[in-house]
């Protein structure tokens, strides 16, 4: 295995990390009283100040035509508003580590609606996998003693329609491509794009159910911790795009299990969470469905791709 095989896999390992540290971040933060339209306002000024500015760093343009606008809108609804508040929402009432383990549902939930709209085609070996995923939402709200806290089981559901929304934005995504008539703006430029619409749907529902956080009040540790997810989740996914554009999107949809994994690490090494063995059982059953939803390796093999990599710089 070349060198440059295992940058690869370091920054794996790096990107999982990043992103799982987002979530007992997050639970601190919605710990105060802080609402989630509030948190997304803020979240996605500092993705328009990320996004915008590696864009202009790397000399191309911020892409921002009407004919683009449903892209941006789609990707600001399905992938910020509709589930940062349906995450943040369910946040204060869930472990770290639960939120974790919820949203590696992501692919679980993909493949159905990609079946639906004819992206897939059905295979008894990975619609196995949403079986797996299926009997970890039962562990995670069927026994009493699996949530430390009793009657918290609905906002199990309340987290998954995130996950729904994350699962459905891929979809689009993929839809909005294969219908686009003009060249489809890099993964960067729509996420400054939709961070855009995004706050111009965010902002106003912050005002008006006065969840708004002023940024000109005295930080502490919420919102520096705001600030922080902000930073991290950017990062973690400019990360996550690098990684496709290497070794393809096989290899890097691994991060999944790293995201999770390091999720549930950071919020018992953080938070000083543990769970019961229903909830390490649903772990399980879940990174088991994960490696069977996910597609099958159909790229040259990573070598080969590092080798291509290195000739293309």
């Amino acid at each position: 295995m070349s060198k440059s095989v295992w940058v690869f896999y370091l920054a794996l390992v790096l990107i999982g990390a990043t992103w799982g540290l987002t979530f007992p971040i997050t639970k601190v933060v919605v710990s105060t009283g802080y609402q989630p339209y509030g948190i997304l306002v803020w979240q996605l000024v500092s993705a328009i100040i990320l996004t915008g500015a590696f864009t202009l760093w790397r000399r191309k343009t911020l892409r921002f035509s009407r004919r683009h606008f449903p892209l941006y809108f789609g990707v600001a609804m399905l992938g910020s508003v509709v589930s940062g508040y349906f995450s943040y929402t369910a946040a204060p009432h869930l472990p770290g580590g639960v939120l974790a383990i919820i949203i590696a549902l992501v692919p679980l939930f993909s493949m159905p609606v990609a079946l639906l709209m004819g992206f897939e085609k059905p295979s008894l070996y990975r619609l196995s996998g949403l079986f797996f995923g299926a009997g970890a939402v039962v562990l995670l709200v069927g026994p009493e003693t699996s949530l430390p806290t009793p009657g918290t089981e609905i906002f199990v559901i309340v987290a998954m329609l995130s996950t729904l929304a994350y699962g459905i934005e891929g979809n689009f995504l993929e839809w909005f491509n294969a219908r686009a008539t003009d060249p489809v703006p890099d993964p960067f430029q729509v996420l400054f794009g939709a961070s855009i619409f995004g706050l111009c749907v965010a902002l106003p529902l912050a005002l008006v159910s006065g969840q708004y956080i002023d940024p000109f009040i005295e930080w502490s540790a919420p919102e520096w911790g705001i600030l922080l997810i902000s930073v991290l989740s950017t990062f973690a996914y400019s990360g996550y795009i690098w990684l496709i554009g290497r070794t393809g999107p096989v290899f890097a949809a691994q991060v999944s299990y790293l995201v999770t994994s390091f999720g549930v690490g950071w919020s018992m090494m953080l938070l000083g969470e543990s769970y019961s063995s229903w909830v390490w059982l649903a772990l399980i059953l879940i990174l088991a469905g994960l490696f069977l939803v996910q597609p099958r390796q159909r790229e040259s093999s990573l070598d080969e791709k590092a080798g291509v990599s290195e000739d293309a710089n």
